[in-house]
């Protein structure tokens, strides 16, 4: 099986719920944590592409809720340095595995990815 790469914040309830069915499916998975590691303008393009630009912005997220100037993330183009910024605006967590990418955790999704 390759190994996924799973985008997100260590301390998210639903990262955990995702690396823990990662764990006990014995998926090898590499875990890229925003806060430490970042994230690429180009990677956030290419998620936008991928999942739509209003999934990657988590907008019940409470740092979005506090944003005092929601224009900073009302386009793409405008929401790139504030999503690098403050990644815990992104929608997470991100599994990427292969062309197979999710955004959020389903275990009826990951069961079809995994356990086919």
């Amino acid at each position: 099986m390759d190994t996924v790469k799973i985008y997100g914040i260590p301390n998210c309830d639903t990262v955990k719920k995702a690396i823990t069915y990662l764990k006990d499916n014995q998926v090898p998975y590499i875990f890229h944590n925003f806060k430490t590691d970042g994230i690429s303008p180009e990677k956030l393009k290419e998620w936008f592409e991928t999942f739509g630009f209003n999934k990657v912005v988590n907008k019940s997220s409470s740092t979005y809720r506090a944003l005092e100037d929601k224009s900073l993330v009302e386009t793409p183009e405008s929401a790139i340095k504030i999503l690098q910024a403050t990644p815990s605006m992104i929608k997470r967590p991100i599994l990427e595995n292969g062309n197979n990418k999710r955004i959020g955790f389903k275990k009826e999704e990951y069961d079809e990815l995994f356990l086919k």
